[in-house]
């Protein structure tokens, strides 16, 4: 399935190219049959999908895929949880073991209730159970966060230059839930060859009025859209985004909130 969605007229700011004669946005699904292991060339499975990449494409790539490539797979029975750990997983009623991978790989506690555990990772990804899930993995395993979404990122975007000959952005995304609103959805957690942010501040609106706030997460906004192609149970951990203007960057640090700001934390 290929979405084909039509951008707004409304237009970019200066700094980006212009979009491409207003060509459909599309949203391109990447399916790898195989199971990705650690030390796979995800840029070889890529290319052996089928699926041609272009030049100016956001491949929007999953984390679960990008963790199993680094060997960020745990056995869970491998892990020996600490005296904390079994106390906040009898409070709220979870394995001490999958209790002691959160903290470990957090550097502080946001918020727990309700048996929901709220971390900031290493990296400053604030989200549920710093990141650690147990699905798409064999039963008994978990998988962690990518060390560095960001090296990831352009490790992945190196090597599409390299091996396609391509010169794209690539955006690494996983699936987080919301502070204000119900249902989950995907997110930039890495980011290498675009703006993670489109600011509009200085811009005037159609009325003449100057725009104060307004900068909106693209990064985060082409992830979501991207999962409606990947899905979770459709052996789809790849989605090529085209037609998309975006400005060159390099890191996701942008899309986090800091703290001083954060009125919920």
């Amino acid at each position: 399935m290929r979405w084909r969605i039509r951008p707004s007229h409304k237009r970019p700011p200066a700094t980006l190219a212009p979009n491409r004669k207003r060509i459909p946005l599309e949203i391109i699904p990447v399916p790898i049959r195989s199971e990705v292991e650690q030390d796979d060339d995800i840029v070889e499975l890529i290319n052996q999908s089928g699926i041609k990449v272009l030049d100016g494409d956001i491949l929007v790539i999953s984390q679960k895929i990008v963790s199993k490539q680094e060997g960020r797979t745990v056995s869970v029975s491998a892990i020996i949880p600490s005296i904390l750990a079994q106390g906040i997983a009898s409070e709220y009623g979870k394995d001490p073991r999958l209790v002691e991978a959160i903290l470990s790989e957090s550097k502080r506690i946001v918020r727990m209730h309700d048996g929901v555990i709220i971390t900031e990772t290493r990296n400053g990804i604030v989200c549920a159970n710093a990141g650690i899930d147990e699905s798409n993995v064999p039963k008994g395993m978990i998988t962690l966060l990518p060390m560095d979404p960001d090296r990831s990122a352009r490790w992945i975007r190196s090597g599409i230059k390299k091996i396609l000959d391509k010169n794209t952005a690539v955006l690494i995304s996983d699936t987080f839930g919301r502070p204000l609103r119900m249902g989950q959805t995907d997110c930039a957690i890495g980011v290498s060859g675009m703006q993670a942010i489109r600011d509009y501040r200085g811009m005037s609106d159609k009325f003449g009025r100057e725009l104060r706030v307004t900068a909106i997460a693209v990064a985060d906004e082409i992830c979501a859209a991207a999962e409606l192609v990947m899905g979770k149970t459709s052996r789809c951990p790849v989605a090529i985004v085209r037609n998309y203007a975006y400005a060159d960057g390099d890191s996701a640090a942008s899309l986090s909130r800091p703290r001083d700001k954060d009125l919920f934390q």
